[in-house]
């Protein structure tokens, strides 16, 4: 499948839920899917990977979000917010998030970030290290201690001390504050996606 191909509708593309039929909205639901297509949905469009089916189911995150719309919307509020008001490099974002993903092994955020990763510049070699748990040399130092900091918190739970003080020293407090959130909110997306089974559409 290319990047540019709309995928046919398909239960498992739901994983452990059925996709949300767009002609069954409630109305809380229709404003969560506007919302989204404004925002996050038109965001994966925009790189080349895919959020929707051919007829308009979405899928990934987007149509778990859609059985609890209420809260959705405000992760969703969230999550622009993170990205709009962020000081971390939209690299160094996406090396965060990829690492964060490998570490849960959640398909389509690995997917989508691949292509958001691809799009912000990060060479597809490298690319597909970190989606495999790797920290690559291709990558600035920059864009190392993140990959590292979010890894070893996202698999241990802690941050060694001498890593933190690397990463105080390459992004400032409130970098690693921002860091934080990312990898906070990412953590909420794979959990998500791992626990409905949620495949990429490839």
């Amino acid at each position: 499948m290319t990047a540019h191909t709309v995928p046919a509708h398909t239960d498992t593309l739901g994983g452990r839920l059925p996709l949300v039929d767009p002609a069954e909205l409630t109305d809380d639901q229709k404003g969560l899917v506007d919302l989204l297509s404004n925002t996050l949905v038109a965001g994966v469009d925009s790189v080349g990977a895919q959020a929707t089916t051919g007829d308009r189911r979405l899928i990934g995150p987007f149509n778990p979000a859609l059985y609890s719309p209420a809260i959705s919307a405000k992760f969703v509020e969230l999550q622009m917010f993170e990205l709009m008001h962020t000081s971390l490099p939209e690299r160094v974002r996406q090396v965060v998030i990829l690492a964060v993903g490998a570490v849960w092994r959640a398909d389509y955020e690995l997917y989508a970030h691949s292509a958001a990763a691809r799009a912000a510049g990060i060479s597809a070699h490298a690319v597909t290290g970190l989606a495999n748990g790797d920290i690559p040399d291709q990558l600035s130092e920059h864009e190392k201690i993140a990959g590292h900091v979010a890894r070893q918190l996202s698999s241990t739970h802690r941050v060694d001390d001498a890593l933190y003080h690397e990463a105080e020293k390459a992004f400032g407090k409130q970098g690693l504050v921002d860091m934080a959130a990312l990898i906070g909110a990412y953590h909420a997306v794979c959990t998500t996606l791992t626990l409905f089974e949620v495949p990429a559409p490839i």
